[in-house]
């Protein structure tokens, strides 16, 4: 079993825990709250922090251990100096590493110093939550296994952090759902078992409807349905409304693609890393956490979520290179690599969308092509539009939620390398450009509405730990999102 975080807020003069943090400025004694705890050592502050080298820097530690318990001083980088909310968000992540390191059970953090708002110490709780994730569900109980963890935050202003913390709390909380489900093995998640999980978030007011095979085969759905026929496992298509606007007024729509396991089908993988491609469902993933952040606050806006779930396998029924296949919209399309097939997924998705709920934007995510990881890494996801408004929103809330964008090109060059000889379009254009050619043929099924293509491979799953993340997946996009609703897009 996971260890338990219990997170709870004190004033500034309450009693303090056994094992105490505090935080001091670069050539700064601990000041107000954290300065009587420091006191409560007995030591010297120059002495100590001169003996340990401790100048207040970020990153710096000073660990005293005397006959009261226990206070460790962190440094807090340059008294004055403005601290970006998102590295609040960073901050607590970097302080759970070492709560943890110390294995104390109950903690008590003074959180007193300048730009200590309740929003910042909301960030500083999302932090500390986000770090504490991980997914260990399927190992085996340890004997050393550690208590439950207690962390209090002494706040200048408890009652007020409390609701901003339970308003941040509602994206943390649909990050950490993203991230189980990526990290959840595909022969327990399926697209089944994911509509199914999907099902439960009716119970905090989210409509949700699941469409079978067969009511995607009489809406035309052949490009989406094509992944799915060399696959045992039936596909599904998901469909999430938060209704917390006015009512008639045009929603939000967010697409995603879930492709529960990618084999690649009969252009089948290298063996090397297929098992990653459990994630290649990070997309829906995202979409699904959003949905979830949107009601659990209760955002007040009217948004719609539509993911398409499939497994893409080799079979007897899969679909073949060279096939010829007809999407919702009625274009055609020859399939020349079946290992491109989330944009199939997705082209009946976005069509579905926006034909339905005539939305005032679409922003679809997706774990789409490895090559927008030869050109951002792990550290940006791509962002090809239509709309220059929209992309710079995007842009903004991913600084804001430290989920970050980059804009790459969308130009009529491109779209001759998707020009087919046999059907309308292809699936892809060869290696060149790929990320390129496949935001293109997304853009076939959007008609004018304002619309966003994420590619997010190399931020989904596999980047490697941060602060704020020491599990495969991120559970990226839902803190973008949830940022760019909030600050564009309520009221």
């Amino acid at each position: 079993m996971p260890q338990e975080l219990h997170l709870q807020t004190a004033a500034l003069s309450g009693a303090v825990a056994p094992l105490a943090i505090v935080y001091a400025h670069e050539e700064q004694a601990p000041a107000g709250a954290a300065a009587s705890i420091w006191g409560s050592t007995g030591l010297d502050w120059n002495a100590a922090s001169q003996a340990a080298s401790f100048a207040g820097k970020q990153g710096q530690a000073l660990d005293v251990i005397h006959a009261g318990g226990r206070v460790l001083v962190l440094g807090a980088g340059p008294l004055g100096h403005a601290v970006p909310l998102n590295a609040w968000t960073d901050r607590g992540g970097s302080l759970l590493a070492k709560i943890l390191a110390t294995r104390a059970p109950i903690v008590s953090v003074m959180v007193d110093e300048p730009g200590a708002s309740p929003t910042a110490v909301a960030e500083l709780a999302a932090g500390l939550r986000l770090r504490h994730y991980k997914f260990d569900k399927y190992k085996a109980a340890r004997d050393d296994a550690p208590p439950a963890l207690t962390i209090t935050l002494h706040v200048a202003d408890p009652a007020a952090a409390d609701t901003a913390i339970a308003e941040r709390g509602a994206v943390v909380d649909g990050t950490l759902l993203a991230r189980e489900l990526i990290n959840e093995p595909a022969n327990v998640l399926g697209p089944v078992e994911f509509a199914a999980r999907v099902s439960e978030l009716s119970e905090y007011g989210v409509h949700v409807e699941i469409l079978l095979p067969e009511d995607m085969k009489k809406l035309g759905m052949e490009s989406l349905l094509c992944v799915a026929q060399g696959s045992a496992r039936p596909a599904r298509l998901a469909i999430m409304q938060w209704r917390g606007g006015d009512t008639g007024v045009a929603p939000l729509a967010f697409v995603g693609k879930g492709v529960v396991f990618d084999s690649g089908g009969i252009s089948i993988k290298p063996a090397a890393s297929m098992e990653d491609m459990k994630g290649d469902m990070g997309g829906a993933a995202a979409v699904t956490g959003l949905m979830l952040a949107l009601a659990r606050r209760k955002a007040p806006v009217n948004a719609v979520g539509v993911i398409g779930l499939v497994e893409n396998m080799p079979s007897a029924t899969a679909v073949r290179p060279g096939d010829i296949i007809k999407a919702m919209s009625g274009t055609t399309i020859e399939v020349v690599n079946t290992d491109a097939e989330g944009r199939l997924v997705l082209a009946d998705a976005l069509w579905y969308t926006q034909e339905r709920f005539k939305p005032r934007f679409m922003i679809n995510l997706a774990t789409l092509t490895g090559a927008v990881i030869v050109a951002l890494g792990h550290d940006h996801a791509g962002l090809f539009s239509n709309n220059d408004e929209l992309s710079i929103q995007l842009l903004n809330a991913g600084l804001s939620a430290n989920e970050k964008l980059w804009r790459l090109p969308l130009s009529p060059a491109y779209e001759k390398l998707i020009e087919s000889r046999f059907a309308d379009i292809k699936n892809t254009g060869g290696r060149p450009a790929g990320s390129i050619t496949a935001a293109h043929f997304l853009q076939h099924f959007v008609n004018d509405v304002p619309w966003a293509h994420l590619d997010i491979a190399g931020t989904a799953f596999g980047a490697g730990n941060t602060e704020t993340n020491a599990s495969w997946a991120p559970g990226f996009g839902v803190a973008l999102l949830d940022r760019l609703v909030r600050d564009f897009y309520q009221g």
